[in-house]
C-alpha cells in the first residue's frame, strides 16, 4: 500500500536536466533503472516509487512493452525487465570482448579456489559487476550482472582505485566513503594507506567492508596502454576465507588477473 503521507510527482533530482535532453525519454528511462533495481512492482507501486502519475506511466510501460524492453506477468500484474534490454546489455559486454576474454579464466580461478570468481569495471563512483561464474558451495557470493557496489568497500573497487589516481581524487572530493559495516574504510587517510599495500602486494583484500560475513580478494586488470581497466575477484564467506588463506588467495587472483591483462594485450610485468 502507498504511504498516504508521501508527496506525489516526480521526486527532485540531484542535478538539472542536461540541455538537449529529451524529458519523455528521460522519464521513461527512470522507469527501466526502478524495474532493474526493483523487478517484480505493479503499475500502481511503480508509480508511487517513481512519482509519476499511474497514466502516464501505464503508457510508457505499453510504450517499453511494445519494444520487448519490460514485460508483465498477466496473472500477478507484475512487470519486469524484458528480452530486449538484456540483449542491449549484452551489446554492451561484447563491446571490448572483456567478457568472453575472461570468462575461462574465471572458471579456472572458480576451480581453483572453490570459491566465486567475479569480473568488474568501473563505473563512476562504483564497481559495475559484468559477470560472475558461481562455486557450487550452497553459501556463497552472489553479484549478477549489472549489480555496483561502491569503489571503497569492495575488493574489485579497491583494487582499481590503487591505480586510478583520478578516480581516487573525484571520490575523496564527493566526500563518497559511506559506512556499511564496522570495518568500512570511511577515512581518506586509512584508504590511502591500504590502496598503498595494494599497489605493493599486487591485490587488494575486503575484509566484511561492505557485507558481514563475506570477504572478497581481487586484482587489477590492465589493457593495452597500461591503464586498469577491469578487476577480476574471489568472494566468499568468512569461515571459507580465513585470514591465513589470503596471501594464498591473493596470489592467485593475482595471476589470474595477470593472465587476462596479456590476453588484452596488456603490459605482463
Amino acid at each position: 500500500m502507498a504511504d498516504p503521507t508521501r508527496r506525489r510527482g516526480r521526486p527532485p533530482k540531484a542535478q538539472p536536466d542536461a540541455p538537449g535532453t529529451v524529458q519523455a525519454l528521460d522519464r521513461a528511462l527512470d522507469l527501466l533503472d526502478l524495474l532493474a533495481a526493483r523487478p517484480g512492482l505493479t503499475l500502481s507501486e511503480i508509480a508511487d516509487a517513481a512519482g509519476q502519475p499511474p497514466s502516464s506511466v501505464h503508457r510508457v510501460l505499453h510504450t517499453l512493452a511494445a519494444r520487448g524492453m519490460v514485460e508483465s506477468d498477466p496473472a500477478t500484474q507484475a512487470w519486469n525487465i524484458g528480452a530486449q534490454a538484456f540483449r542491449l546489455g549484452s551489446a554492451f559486454m561484447r563491446r571490448s570482448g572483456l567478457l568472453e576474454r575472461a570468462r575461462p579464466i574465471m572458471r579456472t580461478l572458480m576451480e581453483h579456489t572453490g570459491e566465486t570468481a567475479n569480473l568488474g569495471i568501473l563505473q563512476g563512483e562504483h564497481v559495475l559487476f559484468l559477470g560472475q561464474v558461481e562455486t557450487t558451495e550452497t553459501i556463497r557470493a552472489f553479484f549478477p550482472p549489472g549489480t555496483r557496489s561502491p569503489l571503497h568497500a569492495s575488493g574489485i573497487g579497491k583494487a582499481l582505485l590503487a591505480h586510478r589516481p583520478d578516480s581516487l581524487r573525484v571520490l575523496l572530493q564527493t566526500g563518497g566513503l559511506a559506512r556499511f559495516t564496522d570495518t568500512t574504510l570511511t577515512d581518506p587517510d586509512r584508504l590511502q594507506a591500504d590502496l598503498a599495500r595494494i599497489r605493493h602486494r599486487g591485490f587488494s583484500f575486503d575484509d566484511e567492508e561492505r557485507s558481514r560475513g563475506m570477504r572478497c580478494i581481487a586484482a587489477p586488470v590492465f589493457d593495452l596502454s597500461g591503464e586498469a581497466v577491469a578487476g577480476i575477484s574471489v568472494s566468499g564467506p568468512t569461515q571459507r576465507i580465513g585470514a591465513e588463506h589470503v596471501k594464498t588467495l591473493g596470489a592467485v587472483v593475482a595471476a589470474a588477473a595477470a593472465a587476462l591483462t596479456e590476453a588484452l594485450g596488456g603490459p605482463t610485468a
